[in-house]
């Protein structure tokens, strides 16, 4: 009995494997499941549009409750997840083994966050976001409140239904077609912590918006104002886990989704709001659809030559090369840009130079080793705007000339040569005219 249960085990232990092994495979680096957590199972159906584009594109959406008693994201010591969303800004506390410093430690270890947030959001989640670069108004009734670039409604009479179009220029971050409508937003305002130089406004605020309470006179002047006004932010941390962050929950409801939409004194109605192409193009940057590079075969070795040695010598002449690619989401695409840097470094930079491209991923130079020897280090440092950053390095040794690889008469060296020269001619002559005058 014992051996036929250790067979059944071995079976199934042998079909898992490839599955487990294609879910977790670092060739692929886009997320493929995700934890919703709801504060009501409703947002299933009323943010349906949403979720269904991310199943669309072959995620696998797990659905829970964010008070669920059983809620884990590890077991033992594995992540059951790649990444996380948040569609419960009142939840006071998580269920299960989830709590702040989980999420964080999630973050922590590469993996990828939305916060959707509003009015009623929870000390919790504003204290997560203020973990995350960005600060939420203290004002528990404040809105954004904007009383020229709302969006024109019957029903809408306070000006707190914005209609935004203020995005950030970033191909990579919003997609390379233009969004054409305003983005609809009803929620609460933050702003972006001046010590983090991590996050970064996708979609601001217009300069004369504020926060504050929509059904109440100022009695002092707001805390955040104007353009200081995030809408929505992103973070990228320094090991390419991406967050997003936004204070309206209801931007990606299916209501906001289908809406016509109209800015205040503009005379064009659009049929449609922005708001499905900004979260669908903006959650593909969130999940490692795009921006997302990787480096491989770093390759350097002597002019001429193809292997690569184990020292250089001073003067040495080289060949330096790696290939940069990009996901596409479905395939590694060659990564083509003209900011590729190589450095050849010990304590600081001896040699900068920027690296040129075939247009197929391979980045390439060639340059001469310095006149100093020691251990150095072939550097790559690629940080940009939306992309994934790359630090490679590699250490190689670099030692002087060897007594026999000294040319033969060294140019500098010909005084000197003169001067033995003519000592020894003198001598000669002083000899001769010593011995030999009378």
């Amino acid at each position: 009995m014992g051996r036929n249960n250790f067979s059944i085990l071995t079976v199934l232990s042998v079909t898992l494997l490839p599955i487990l092994s294609l879910s977790f495979s670092t060739d692929s680096p886009t997320d493929c499941r995700l934890l919703v957590l709801l504060d009501d199972l409703s947002l299933k159906s009323s943010h349906s549009i949403f979720f269904n584009s991310l199943k669309s594109r072959g995620f696998d959406l797990d659905f829970k409750l964010a008070d669920d008693p059983k809620l884990a994201v590890q077991r033992y010591g594995q992540y059951l997840y790649d990444g996380l969303i948040l569609f419960s800004p009142s939840i006071e506390r998580f269920g299960g083994a989830l709590d702040l410093a989980a999420v964080l430690d999630f973050v922590d270890s590469g993996h990828d966050l939305i916060i959707a947030a509003d009015s009623s959001s929870s000390d919790l989640i504003k204290s997560l976001a203020t973990e995350c670069g960005v600060d939420f108004d203290e004002d528990p009734s404040a809105l954004v409140i904007d009383h020229k670039s709302y969006a024109i409604s019957e029903t809408e009479g306070d000006h707190t239904l914005i209609a935004a179009d203020d995005y950030i220029e970033s191909d990579v971050l919003l997609g390379k077609k233009k969004i054409e409508a305003p983005v609809l937003f009803k929620g609460i305002a933050h702003s972006l912590n001046a010590a983090n130089t991590l996050v970064l406004k996708v979609l601001s605020a217009s300069p004369l918006a504020y926060s504050a309470n929509p059904s109440s006179k100022l009695s002092s002047p707001p805390s955040v104002t104007g353009s200081s006004i995030s809408l929505v932010s992103v973070v990228q941390a320094r090991n390419n886990a991406r967050i997003m962050i936004t204070g309206s929950l209801d931007m990606f409801s299916n209501r906001f989704f289908r809406s016509s939409v109209q800015k205040a004194g503009s005379p064009r109605k659009y049929d449609k709001s922005g708001n499905e192409q900004f979260v669908t193009e903006l959650s593909k940057w969130v999940f490692h659809v795009r921006g997302h590079l990787k480096a491989v075969n770093l390759r350097h070795n002597k002019a001429g030559e193809t292997d690569e040695p184990a020292m250089y010598r001073i003067k040495d002449d080289l060949d330096f090369s790696v290939e940069i690619y990009e996901w596409s989401g479905k395939s590694w695409e060659p990564y083509v840009a003209n900011d590729v840097q190589v450095q050849l470094y010990m304590m600081s930079p001896y040699v900068l130079k920027t690296l040129s491209n075939d247009k197929k991923g391979l980045y390439h130079t060639s340059f001469k080793v310095p006149d100093v020897y020691g251990v150095f280090q072939f550097k790559v440092e690629y940080h940009r705007l939306g992309y994934t950053s790359l630090s490679l390095s590699k250490q190689i040794p670099v030692r002087p000339f060897r007594h026999n690889e000294y040319e033969r008469f060294i140019t500098a060296a010909f005084p000197y040569y003169g001067a033995s020269f003519t000592m020894m001619a003198g001598f000669f002559i002083f000899s001769f005219v010593y011995l030999y005058h009378k």
